[in-house]
């Protein structure tokens, strides 16, 4: 699941922020602030949301019997 129903503020995905460094924010209502805190203002903005990469799948310890039918 990409997106989840209870999902933390975030000010590096608010429609109120703007990224200036990987590591920081400009905020309309708190100026430059960090990646992780979040205010009252806090506005869910999809398009900014990057979600987790998906783990890739460990093949190694499958042998060629596991593939043949």
């Amino acid at each position: 699941m990409l997106f989840t129903k209870k999902m933390e503020p975030s000010c590096s995905y608010c429609q109120r922020g703007k990224a200036v460094t990987p590591e920081t924010v400009l905020c309309k209502k708190k100026g430059v602030v960090s990646i992780d805190s979040a205010c009252s203002g806090f506005r869910y903005d999809p398009l900014k949301r990057v979600p987790p990469r998906p783990i890739t799948p460990d093949f190694s310890k499958l042998s060629e019997e596991d593939f043949s039918l």
